[in-house]
């Protein structure tokens, strides 16, 4: 196995046309983790995937896999390997052959086949020809053409499309080992859910932009907050910080960036009468939806 290498995107910014894709996105992948490369369909994932891996040139801006754009990597192969699309198959071919031609191309050793088709399920299909794969058995034979050459680094576009939940589960797991070597797995995906019990870190954008980059636990610690419910709002909203306090439809107050026996000390000092307290049970995929609410210059992809 390649050693797996932090990613870099430096102030990236792509324009096809009157479009902006990506606009002045900058982010780095840690190895060792799996990062969630997050944001709405068309967001600007895929074009920022295809930068990384030298098939789009930026308007402006860098993209670096270690210290090195792409194209400079002297094995590509054998450091980076990327599924961006299910597609590409020749539907005469079998999953064996369609794996030894590109094994053959990328001067991969052809005992890889038979060990990628075993990783992500597939030996018992092996002969069967790609023509006649579900969307999910694609999935799996373009991942297994990603571990071909055993890379440290992986790029991976909405893997999970096509899985059904015995799948899912087994994406899971298959891909927090690959992390647990070592090695950067970057995935993208338009939906926090499928991914939040697999990612470490997240990177979201939206119209391009970056929109928030930190640990999972992070964006879990935005979540929520603290609902209180009192006969007189104005007089707690002075004992506590203004920022953090937010009126909602119901009559109660939420209350960010505090916890509950904070907030409930602050009203006790402030003989503030309390009848609700507790913690706000926001869902994270609110969070996620609520970041990339905001329209941005329209990214295609």
């Amino acid at each position: 196995m390649t050693q797996g290498l932090p990613l870099a995107v430096d102030g990236l910014t792509k324009q096809f046309g009157p479009v902006r894709a990506v606009d002045d996105l900058s982010f780095t992948v840690a190895p060792g983790k799996v990062t969630g490369f997050l944001g709405p369909n068309g967001a600007g994932k895929t074009t920022t995937l295809r930068c990384l891996l030298g098939l789009v040139a930026p308007t402006a801006g860098t993209t670096r896999i270690g210290d090195r754009d792409y194209r400079d990597l002297p094995r590509p192969l054998h450091t980076v390997g990327a599924a961006l699309e299910a597609t590409g198959f020749h539907p005469g071919r079998s999953a064996r052959e369609h794996l030894r031609v590109l094994a053959l191309s990328g001067g991969i050793a052809l005992e890889r086949v038979d060990q990628v088709l075993a990783q992500v399920g597939l030996s018992q299909a092996a002969e069967r020809r790609t023509g006649g794969f579900s969307l999910g058995m694609r999935q799996r034979l373009q991942l297994a053409a990603a571990m071909l050459g055993d890379p440290g680094v992986l790029l991976l576009d909405e893997p999970a499309n096509g899985l059904d939940p015995e799948g899912i589960a087994w994406l899971r797991g298959f891909l927090r080992h690959l992390a647990g070597q070592g090695r950067t797995v970057l995935v993208s995906s338009h939906v926090l859910a499928e991914v939040e019990q697999t990612v470490q870190d997240v990177v979201i954008i939206a119209g391009g932009r970056l929109v928030r980059a930190c640990p999972l636990a992070e964006l879990r610690g935005s979540a929520g907050g603290v609902v209180v419910r009192t006969p007189d709002p104005e007089a707690l909203r002075a004992a506590l910080p203004p920022e953090s306090v937010r009126a909602q439809d119901d009559g109660t107050l939420l209350v960010s960036g505090l916890e509950p026996h904070a907030v409930g000390h602050a009203a006790f000092v402030a003989g503030v009468e309390l009848h609700e307290l507790r913690a706000a049970t926001t869902e994270l995929e609110d969070v996620f939806l609520e970041l990339t609410r905001a329209p941005a210059t329209g990214a295609v992809a």
